[in-house]
């Protein structure tokens, strides 16, 4: 995945600071891309009303009747 640079004030570092300490992430990026999932699991849960995994999810092997 190509790495994008994402301009920071001092406030947004700071918050980022926050959560990276209070996650007990190893960095502000970390603590960035964590934001983000959060955020998108929180979105799709709004939108269909429970939580929904956000990664390939083995089935039944046989088709439903």
């Amino acid at each position: 995945m190509p790495l994008t640079e994402i301009p920071l004030s001092d406030e947004e570092r700071q918050v980022l600071e926050t959560v990276r300490q209070r996650e007990g992430l190893e960095s502000i990026d970390q603590a960035l891309e964590w934001l983000a999932k959060t955020a998108l699991r929180n979105g799709a849960k709004r939108i269909t009303g429970r939580g929904r995994a956000l990664y390939a999810v083995g089935g039944k092997t046989k088709p439903c009747e």
